[in-house]
């Protein structure tokens, strides 16, 4: 009796193992409803870019290189369906890279375009940041996008003592970017690393090699008491400027501005993590019907059946052994 029914059994699990193959060889989906995004990720690429204030594995890590791992990580957590754009920022406008691709069919290519993200592919050596974040949220508008807007914040030439632009939201756009602000790079300052015409590194950045002051517009309050001064010729005095500008940190300060002028919110590049959850709170999101794979759960569901069906031949085993030697004695007690 007992064979006879643990045969049947076994068969039926053998059956269910095979149905569920089948239906992952088939794989049908289950509709699922789920938030997703759409980012523009613009990454400063300025010669500050290059200063080595982080660490990696015990090594030295620029801030363009922390950026690009920032990126992916945000990248590998964002759902199925949300899509993202790449730019660079350098001089005084953004320039768009890669127009809005879906993150999971296209993930390597974006992977790819994000590492090979370069300081070489900078056009010029300034740096307005001010105005390549206008420029950035000009193309978030056009792509119906949030923003994630990396850069340490230097302007080179300095600002001017009368400020810098002034962002003037465009009056009833279709779409208003929000976003964020990541502030790269430490809070000490370190030097800038320079390169030859081959794109060598030779050295650092001199005091006498970068411009200290900006000298264009109006003069600062006292500029009469400076040596030289002149009201025509020499408005900010005949002397030369010094200061720190060929040395960097994070101008922590300015860009948290630069993000309340925008309506954006500021972060450390270092709190990523932390900027993952407030995704949901901070963008814009919106909900599609995607489908959802189910062959995990029917290859799932097929080991298990086929785990049972071993695992069941082992009491027949035993009892077709102990059948045995109960025949085994009764004929030797015949004998």
């Amino acid at each position: 009796m007992i064979p006879s029914t643990l045969h049947r059994l076994r068969k039926v699990l053998l059956a269910l193992s095979l149905l569920c193959c089948l239906l992952a060889l088939w794989q049908p989906h289950w509709p699922s409803q789920q938030n997703y995004y759409r980012l523009l990720f613009t990454v400063d690429i300025t010669g500050s870019m290059n200063v080595r204030d982080y660490q990696y594995q015990d090594e030295p890590q620029s801030r363009l290189e922390r950026s690009k791992q920032v990126m992916i990580d945000i990248l590998q957590k964002l759902p199925c369906g949300s899509q993202v754009a790449l730019s660079i920022f350098t001089e005084r406008r953004s320039f768009l890279l890669l127009e809005n691709v879906e993150v999971c069919q296209n993930y390597s290519p974006l992977i790819q375009s994000i590492n090979m993200l370069n300081w070489r592919m900078a056009w010029e050596g300034d740096s307005h940041i001010a105005r390549g974040l206008h420029s950035a949220l000009e193309l978030a508008q056009g792509l119906q996008s949030d923003l994630i807007f990396i850069s340490d914040g230097q302007e080179s030439p300095p600002l001017p003592y009368h400020g810098g632009p002034v962002y003037e939201a465009p009056d009833n756009a279709p779409y208003i970017p929000k976003g964020f602000i990541l502030g790269a790079g430490a809070r000490a300052l370190s030097p800038i690393p320079k390169f030859n015409d081959q794109g060598h590194e030779i050295g650092f950045y001199e005091e006498d090699e970068v411009d200290q002051e900006n000298r264009l517009g109006i003069p600062p309050s006292g500029s009469q008491d400076r040596e030289g001064w002149h009201p025509r010729n020499a408005p900010f005095g005949a002397s030369k400027a010094h200061g720190t500008e060929h040395l960097s940190s994070v101008k922590q300060s300015y860009l948290q501005e630069l993000a309340l002028d925008t309506a954006l919110h500021y972060a450390d590049l270092n709190d990523a993590t932390s900027v993952l959850s407030l995704l949901p709170h901070k963008l814009h999101t919106q909900q599609q019907s995607s489908p959802l794979s189910t062959r995990p759960l029917w290859i799932g569901l097929a080991l298990l059946w086929l785990t049972l069906y071993y695992l069941s031949g082992i009491p027949r085993r035993g009892f077709l052994n102990i059948k045995g030697k109960k025949g085994k004695v009764h004929s030797s007690g015949a004998d």
